[in-house]
């Protein structure tokens, strides 16, 4: 039975015509006796079994849209050659419900002819078709075409070694490497060694070198990665530069809800990452949300950071600082740092206030569109090889290879998230704040305008602002925010919820049901720009679940200037 169509498919195929590409008959590698047909369309590639019985004819069909790459190559004892190709299609758990990507490798021997360079260029042909169906296959999202990050270009991919269980690493060449040389992406490795590393990196590095900056890590690394670009002079370009994200941490928000816009079903934290690795090897770039956040403790000096994910105070930011001593436990950390905190239930004094979104501005059609890198880029069109001033005595930064890393430089008692109870330092206290103006927002030290909405009730539990899906891999904190829907969802919930309607809700965000509860207590809107003043002398305030400098903070959320590796 075909595979259903759809209005991304090739026109013939909506025509109801089936155009082969390219037919061949191979044997198996493992087994000269064993033979397939194998045929090219413009979105599969059918493999089926020949033999005289036809019980036996077996088919297989692979759509092309599931391939991350191909390679052809010949043996060195004769004169056959081969070409194998790359699947990572949905397929169902052996021992659970679901389904998840999982890779399958097609390899053929090619003995057509007795002149080795003749069977080599007929495996090249087959998988250069392949390739370039492969790409067409990059379907359309909103009549915009996504495309593709260049291959010409190495992709500069930051791993923090001790992120999440202190596994990140060995994650990486278990899961990742493979795929991105199947795949054909040219990457070098980079281990950070100490909080901000990444950050002062990328504040300094020749980006017109690197095709995207990709991080293996929690969601801290991609912060300092963040507000590296944006300290730059020329962060108008810097952030353009197509970022990436691979679930190397304990929350992992931006990759869940990565996976969760390409529609896939929720998987486990192995899963997530082989999905994020499939999503990074297909390389298509999608606008991603900012948030500009002012913190104000000292009115006539303001703290200004960037922000992908969430701002928070009050339960969640105790929970995401208090769960600290768990990480060993990965994931579950968070689970235990909210038991703990509700078995001594705090409330949080101070003011709220937010903009809120006009109705005309709630009707408009989703804006979420990805661009070509040529759009978004004014980088030279011929990437440069990396440049050896990344590499020196205090950072490892060298082509990766099929082996695990053995000889990495790195200081194994500081990683990103070792500070995470210490606040977010800035670079330079004197320095020009870089980025795109906040119209929206007015100096700390005075009122909110007339048309913020100031919420009459100054005792809170907890207060979250999110720019994404998820909070977490398994919290679904904001079930309609998208990519660049140019918004922020606001959650807080008021003082005088029990404990147990308070476990009740973060049970349901796990499912994303949490809204439709009917808590009393839950108030959700969704805003242009917030303010939040606390009146408490003490406490913790998080940005993209950074501890941050506590005291008045209000941000503006700046619609689409990233640029996010996703589909």
């Amino acid at each position: 039975m075909d595979p259903k169509i759809t209005e991304s498919d090739p026109p013939s195929y909506r025509n109801g015509i089936t155009q082969v590409l390219q037919y061949g008959e191979f044997t198996a590698t493992g087994n000269r006796k064993v033979r397939y047909a194998v045929s090219l369309t413009e979105r599969d590639l059918t493999i089926q079994k020949i033999t005289s019985t036809p019980a036996g004819r077996s088919k297989v069909v692979f759509n092309l849209r599931d391939c991350v790459g191909c390679r052809a190559f010949s043996a060195d004892d004769n004169a056959d050659a081969y070409f194998s190709v790359y699947f990572y299609p949905f397929k169902r758990r052996w021992m659970s419900s679901g389904v998840a990507r999982q890779r399958v490798e097609q390899c053929f021997r090619v003995a057509l002819f007795q002149d080795p360079r003749a069977n080599l260029e007929e495996a090249e042909k087959w998988t250069g078709t392949i390739r370039e169906s492969s790409v067409r296959q990059q379907h359309l999202r909103n009549r915009v075409l996504y495309s593709e990050v260049h291959r010409s270009c190495s992709v500069m991919l930051l791993v923090n070694p001790h992120s999440g269980k202190g596994q990140a690493l060995s994650l990486f060449t278990g899961h990742v490497q493979h795929m991105l040389n199947e795949a054909g992406v040219p990457h070098t490795l980079v281990i950070t060694e100490r909080q901000n590393h990444a950050r002062e990196l990328v504040r300094e590095a020749d980006l017109s070198q690197w095709g995207a900056l990709v991080i293996m890590s929690g969601d801290g690394l991609l912060f300092e990665v963040v507000n590296g670009l944006m300290e730059r002079d020329d962060w108008e370009e810097a952030i353009q530069t197509p970022l990436g994200i691979l679930p190397g941490g304990s929350g992992n928000a931006l990759a869940a809800s990565i996976h969760h816009y390409s529609g896939a079903q929720p998987v486990s934290s192995e899963e997530l990452l082989v999905s994020c690795g499939f999503l990074l090897c297909k390389g298509l770039v999608s606008r991603m949300d900012l948030a500009s956040v002012h913190l104000g403790s000292s009115p006539s000096n303001p703290t200004r950071l960037f922000s992908f994910l969430s701002l928070a105070w009050g339960f969640v930011a105790d929970v995401d600082v208090e769960s600290e001593k768990y990480r060993h436990v990965g994931a579950a950390r968070f689970t235990m740092g909210t038991l703990v905190r509700l078995a001594s239930l705090r409330v949080y004094k101070g003011r709220l206030a937010y903009l809120p979104v006009d109705e005309v501005d709630g009707e408009e059609e989703d804006r979420q569109s990805a661009v070509s890198l040529e759009e978004m880029t004014s980088v030279s069109p011929q990437c440069q090889p990396p440049s050896s001033a990344f590499c020196s005595s205090t950072l490892l930064c060298r082509p990766s290879k099929d082996s695990p890393c053995q000889n990495a430089a790195h200081n194994s008692r500081n990683s990103n998230n070792a500070f995470k109870a210490k606040n977010w330092e800035p670079m330079s206290a004197n320095a020009t704040l870089t980025g795109p103006p906040d119209s929206l927002l007015v100096p700390l030290d005075q009122p909110v305008p007339s048309d913020w909405v100031v919420v009459p009730e100054e005792d809170f539990v907890l207060m979250l602002a999110m720019y994404q899906s998820h909070l977490a891999k398994d919290l679904y904190a904001a079930p309609d925010s998208t990519l660049d829907d140019g918004l922020i969802h606001l959650i807080y919930v008021r003082a005088g919820i029990s404990r147990t309607a308070l476990l009740r809700l973060f049970l349901a965000m796990e499912k994303g049901t949490h809204l439709a509860n009917n808590c009393p207590h839950l108030v959700y809107t969704r805003v242009r720009a917030l303010r939040l003043e606390p009146y408490s002398p003490k406490g913790v305030i998080t940005v993209d679940g950074e501890v941050v400098e506590y005291g008045p903070v209000q941000a503006q959320v700046h619609g689409g200037i990233a640029r996010l590796i996703t589909r």
